[in-house]
């Protein structure tokens, strides 16, 4: 037990460095896309606008796009290191769950959230986490299950997120993510 332990460990260790390169691309382009919309708030129109046509391309740009420094700032971390976890499961997994996860939450925002404009990487977060939980459960393995209980331990605050509370925060998306993530587990096993 204790050798297969040392062994998850090394294995999500030597992952880490080799994601790092794919995690400062999508650094870089989270804020470099931050970056023009300070300087163009009409960009932010490319978010999902619900029940309006005009509002379906945001199904795939929404992620990217955040209202301001903060919003975008408190998704970075998280971010990056649910996206490390599932790197660790070799990148076509990681761009087949990404992809999901971004269509399926954007769509079902999309059809059922309140109107208003919704943006941010809070869906795809949300859902990393709940398919990271998934694997933990369905794989059941030494290293599935660290990136879980690392995943609830440090983000449980995630959860959270799903239900209404605070003004200006898309709960919605919050949700919608958590059911992409959990169906993505579901469909795409590793």
């Amino acid at each position: 037990m204790l050798d297969e332990l040392n062994a998850s460990l090394a294995l999500i260790i030597d992952q880490t460095k080799n994601n790092a390169p794919i995690l400062a691309v999508m650094c870089l382009v989270l804020w470099g896309v931050f970056l023009l919309t300070s300087l163009d708030k009409r960009l932010l129109c490319l978010g999902i606008v619900p029940r309006h046509l005009y509002g379906l391309p945001g199904v795939l740009f929404a992620p990217f796009l955040h209202a301001n420094f903060n919003h975008l700032f408190f998704n970075t971390i998280p971010l990056l290191v649910l996206s490390d976890f599932l790197l660790i499961y070799g990148l076509l997994y990681f761009l087949m769950v990404t992809f999901v996860i971004t269509v399926l939450s954007g769509l079902l925002i999309w059809c059922f959230a309140k109107p208003g404009l919704h943006v941010g990487a809070s869906a795809v977060i949300t859902g990393y986490w709940a398919l990271l939980l998934m694997n933990s459960y369905q794989q059941a393995n030494v290293t599935s299950i660290m990136l879980g209980v690392v995943s609830v331990y440090y983000f449980a605050g995630i959860f959270y997120g799903v239900f209404p509370g605070k003004k200006g925060v898309s709960w919605e998306g919050h949700l919608f993510g958590l059911i992409a993530g959990i169906a993505t587990g579901f469909f795409l096993t590793i």
